[in-house]
């Protein structure tokens, strides 16, 4: 399967909140993935969100480098970003595939749809806004989100894990009302932009790929290849929080934590280099690893 290429691989925290287990072993599988295809990989700090701190992003990036997890350049911060974002905004709005939305979350959860629309599905209720009508709204004091006027309903991706994966494409947010990059948009600016060719991220995240991979092929952006891995969860099928007992790096030690993800892997080994010589992409669990607090 090893295959030398100039492209990359990468991984892209959120800050919000110290790394857990899962997130940890998402991780390692992203460097594994990237490294055993010959490609380079990149950090990305995703600090567009409010919520995400600097203290946060830097401990994480400690966590990653102490398990073994190494990455080619500085990371990159996607709130120093924001030049990229406008440009690609620019480019979909000149060709009329941008509009304003003044709908709130309650709006499009409520609103009518088409028939096996999935729920949160935006239904197009601002898509045909004539000017007196989208004058009235912006006279109501909501600063519009924009969104992108789609012409499709689905999109289809290929996925190594999952194969064919067929999902829905709505006209989903662009940029949000309090002017941030949406993360549909920012993600695949970013993977375009640093030459990240191999997306490998959480299976939970598999559902957003048919629409990023449209806007890339809006954009003119070749379409990564994607890889989309089993999540860890705790005893009931949740995914894994903080109240699931010593789930952080620091909780848990570098040492034991390395190990059970490894173990939980099927390959059990000392280090990255030597994990790297066992991995298989081909041998990887099918199913959500059950993590048991230590």
């Amino acid at each position: 399967m090893t295959r030398p290429t100039s492209g990359a691989g990468r991984f892209a925290p959120s800050p919000s909140a110290d790394l857990h287990i899962g997130n940890l072993r998402t991780a390692v599988l992203a460097w594994l993935f990237a490294r055993s295809t010959g490609r380079g990989f990149m950090m990305r700090v995703e600090d567009l969100d409010d919520r995400t701190h600097y203290d946060v992003a830097e401990r994480q990036l400690t966590d990653l480098a102490a398990i073994g997890v190494t990455w080619d350049d500085q990371p990159q911060w996607q709130s120093r970003q924001h030049e990229r974002y406008d440009a690609a905004i620019f480019q979909l709005a000149g060709r009329g595939l941008t509009y304003e939305c003044y709908c709130s979350r309650r709006d499009i959860l409520s609103a009518p749809r088409a028939p096996h629309a999935p729920e949160g599905a935006y239904p197009g209720t601002c898509r045909e806004l004539t000017d007196s009508e989208r004058a009235a709204k912006r006279e109501g004091g909501r600063p519009p989100a924009l969104r992108l006027r789609a012409d499709t309903g689905e999109y289809t991706v290929t996925d190594l894990v999952h194969g064919s994966y067929t999902g829905v494409v709505d006209d989903f947010v662009l940029r949000r009302g309090d002017g941030v990059p949406a993360y549909n948009l920012a993600v695949v600016v970013d993977d375009a932009q640093s030459g990240i060719d191999q997306v490998v991220r959480g299976d939970d995240l598999l559902s957003s790929s048919p629409r990023q991979a449209y806007l890339a092929d809006l954009l003119g952006y070749p379409q990564p290849v994607y890889a989309h891995v089993p999540l860890v969860v705790n005893a009931e099928g949740k995914r894994l929080a903080k109240r699931d007992g010593a789930v952080t790096l620091a909780e848990l030690g570098v040492s034991p934590a390395f190990a059970l993800i490894t173990e939980s892997l099927g390959w059990p080994a000392a280090d990255m280099t030597e994990l790297l010589a066992l991995f298989n992409p081909d041998q990887l669990p099918p199913e959500p690893w059950v993590y048991q607090p230590v």
